[in-house]
């Protein structure tokens, strides 16, 4: 069956589509897409996965066309970062 996979850092964004055997789970699909190998910061036991869009767990099945997406760590608190409003942006 044909997945794809993305994941981005600071510097690089992947999405690729690969395949993979039925009954495939997330955390296989990663496995067998390379991720980890390119991206050897990634850790699955702290990072949110997702499915378009949507957080599950690792050992959820995969369907057909299922896009996997890895999250990244929040590194910033977003209660200490300030604010930007529209007006912020205006030149006027």
């Amino acid at each position: 069956m044909h997945i794809g996979v993305s994941y981005g850092d600071a510097n690089d964004q992947v999405w690729m589509r690969i395949e993979v055997p039925d009954g495939s789970t997330v955390k296989q699909a990663i496995e067998l897409s390379g991720l980890l190998k390119r991206f050897p910061d990634i850790n699955l036991e702290k990072q949110k996965v997702g499915i378009y869009g949507k957080v599950v767990k690792l050992d959820t099945e995969v369907k057909e066309s299922d896009r996997i997406e890895v999250y990244r760590v929040i590194t910033a608190d977003p209660n200490q970062v300030p604010r930007r409003d529209a007006d912020d942006d205006d030149d006027d």
